[in-house]
């Protein structure tokens, strides 16, 4: 009975990190950014921020039995996992950069029903055995918390525009600085790239195949709501001062990118597909890293939203 239960209880686990590949830290940590990031807003960003939310079409969702006193935290908060949300949607649809077309970099507001799973990463390539990368496509992450960022802070985009571009901004900054979704390697043993972790797979005390990108997606967890999201920010240490205020997003998508090479492809992972055998040191690290990017992006993100809600 017992085998049977640690066998149930393996798949469960296999089929979590397996179906969350492309949700980088998963709610709790796209959450934990957003909480971190609320703390640090000027009281006219919250304000704004507020008004802006409550366009969205889900605010209503996110404040369902939540105090009127922390509506505007709780919606802010929750907010950071709308990007994501809309996978699970079938008001929405998914399509490549060349199945989308122009509609791929448009930035129209919640008119746009397309998912643009391309928008929540940009895969800097690297190799450490001299195989040919590839550049990474456009639209990514990077294009996009530009883009968003511009209009945000414009005089021009409308509301309903800006409310969108808010948003994305709070699920994309947390975005790339996952590791995994600022790089691809290229190697001998997976020369069309490896995007981002997921060719290769893990093993876990109780599991053997979940992919190393969601591995390091799923770190911080994927349990809770804002109340649990602002209780981790809290035990977060706090990013030093000099990095995060550091505004430019090529800069952080270089930083993810290096993270990348010194912590996630290092021992046990290996060339090739695996799968490997994750150790508690590698495991250990990785929780590290995690912790110490999600403090940071929630830094920046309040630093970009306090600019361009000013």
């Amino acid at each position: 009975m017992m085998k049977t239960l640690l066998h149930a209880a393996s798949a469960l686990a296999l089929l979590a990190l397996s179906t969350s590949a492309a949700r980088a830290w998963w709610d709790m940590g796209h959450m934990t950014v957003a909480a971190v990031a609320y703390e640090r807003l000027t009281p006219a960003a919250r304000a704004r921020a507020a008004m802006l939310l409550r366009l969205n079409p889900n605010f209503d969702k996110w404040v369902r039995g939540v105090p009127a006193e922390e509506q505007d935290r709780a919606a802010f908060v929750h907010a950071a996992t709308w990007a994501d949300d809309i996978k699970r949607s079938s008001n929405y649809q998914r399509g490549s950069i060349a199945q989308d077309g122009a509609e791929a970099t448009a930035n129209v507001g919640y008119s746009d029903h397309l998912v643009h799973d391309y928008w929540h990463y940009v895969d800097l390539p690297f190799s450490s055995d001299g195989t040919p990368g590839e550049s990474p496509q456009t639209p990514n992450a990077l294009t996009q918390i530009e883009a968003f960022r511009q209009a945000l802070a414009s005089n021009s985009a409308s509301d309903d525009v800006k409310s969108y571009d808010l948003v994305w901004l709070l699920h994309l900054v947390g975005d790339v600085h996952q590791p995994l979704h600022a790089t691809s390697r290229f190697s001998r043993g997976l020369p069309k790239g490896d995007q981002g972790g997921n060719k290769e797979t893990v093993c876990l005390a109780f599991t053997c195949g979940s992919k190393l990108h969601a591995y390091w997606d799923g770190l911080l967890g994927d349990r809770g709501g804002p109340l649990d999201a602002e209780a981790l920010a809290a035990t977060l240490p706090s990013p030093d001062a000099t990095a995060a205020g550091i505004e430019d997003s090529a800069a952080w998508v270089r930083e993810s990118e290096r993270l990348a090479e010194q912590h996630v492809y290092v021992g046990p992972i290996g060339d090739g597909a695996g799968p490997f055998a994750l150790t508690d040191a590698y495991q250990a690290d990785a929780k590290g890293i995690a912790e110490q990017q999600v403090a940071l992006a929630g830094a920046r993100l309040a630093r970009l939203i306090n600019g361009a809600l000013r």
